[in-house]
């Protein structure tokens, strides 16, 4: 039996509380470097002001508090921003590390701690820009996940171990799976000699603290994803998956995933809000009419891409004035998008092989 399945737990809840907080991350000096914590003693104070300043000069007309608002990530206690920094726009060869760390730095001092990664986005440069950027007292403000692609014990060590040092971190808080879009990834994390075994073996070394999984591909892939992790008495403790207007209306994932996890009390981390823009070029809904959606939905995050200070701006704009939708207005979104949505025709992550990377690399998964 590999970890434990705790089914007295309790159940999770939709997105349960949009109150606005301050720093949510208490200073657990178990998961810091001994560098990492007298840097951040030394610099509090001026990070704070920073921060307060940041926060009240990008507050827009509208918005009625200066804070994105927090939720709370499965059962696992923690508290991360209802809007994820996605980690592959930061990466983006067109685009400047200078660009890329700034982008890092004021979403977190606008209060978005969640940052999302992957060891082979944009080959480890992602990482290695964030890394960069969670410099000077950032990493202590940020709950860091990164993934990654071996589902071999071995490529699992190489590939955790590279992450840490890219990210120039010790421990990584959130490390999950990345692309479980085959039948048959279950089981070969899970066989003897698997991935989870690697995962679990650095989460004991203090080197990850909760584990998770994505994928983009098929809900019957992420349903037994979780029903072979049962199996080996495990439970997730999140799962990521598109989630956005159109996966409402084909294979999706919001009906046949999210159900589960909400049940198991599995933090529900959505990407792919704008369907990697392609969403808002059908000319049926905006950009901000895409990330209340998913934010309206038991996300715990909802992660989206920003390579620009205007789209993470947007971003954080569409935090801030998230309201509960009604279902008068749910239904409505969703008669805008029925027809565009038919076939995948927005979402082509489901329905080619575009977006795989481990389809056009093989070796990465060991």
């Amino acid at each position: 039996m590999i970890g434990s399945l705790d089914h007295d737990l309790p159940r999770a809840t939709a997105p349960d509380d949009e109150r606005p907080r301050g720093l949510v991350r208490s200073m657990d000096c178990r998961r810091k470097s001994p560098r990492d914590v007298c840097r951040w003693s030394q610099g509090v104070s001026k990070i704070a002001t920073s921060t307060a300043r940041t926060v009240r000069s990008s507050v827009r007309l509208g918005e009625t508090e200066a804070t994105i608002p927090m939720r709370s990530l499965g059962r696992t206690g923690e508290r991360v921003s209802a809007i994820g920094l996605g980690g592959f726009h930061l990466g983006k060869p067109d685009l400047p590390e200078a660009e890329s760390v700034r982008i890092i730095r004021t979403a977190i001092d606008a209060g978005v701690n969640f940052l999302d990664n992957s060891w082979d986005y944009n080959e480890g440069r992602s990482e290695i820009r964030m890394g960069k950027a969670l410099r000077d007292g950032y990493r202590e403000r940020a709950f860091l996940m990164t993934k990654i692609d071996g589902q071999t014990r071995a490529a699992a060590t190489r590939q955790i171990e590279e992450s840490l040092g890219r990210l120039q971190t010790d421990v990584i808080d959130l490390l999950q799976f990345h692309e479980i879009i085959r039948m048959e990834d279950p089981d070969r994390i899970f066989a003897k000699g698997g991935a989870i075994e690697a995962a679990l073996e650095a989460k004991d070394a203090g080197k990850i603290r909760y584990l998770g999984f994505t994928g983009h591909k098929n809900p019957a892939i992420h349903l037994q994803m979780l029903e072979t992790a049962a199996e080996h008495g495990f439970r997730f403790d999140t799962v990521q998956m598109p989630l956005n207007v159109m996966d409402a209306h084909f294979e999706s994932f919001e009906k046949k995933v999210v159900p589960v996890l909400v049940k198991e009390g599995i933090g529900v981390l959505g990407m792919k809000p704008l369907g990697d823009r392609q969403i808002p070029a059908s000319k049926t809904v905006s950009p901000v009419e895409c990330l209340h959606y998913a934010m309206n939905l038991p996300t715990s995050v909802v992660i989206t891409g920003c390579d620009s200070m205007e789209i993470l701006e947007q971003a954080m704009h569409a935090a801030r004035t998230f309201r509960t939708m009604s279902p008068d207005a749910i239904k409505a979104l969703l008669a805008k998008t029925a027809s565009a949505a038919q076939e995948g025709a927005f979402e082509r992550y489901k329905t080619t092989h575009d977006f795989d990377s481990t389809v056009a690399h093989p070796q990465w998964l060991g």
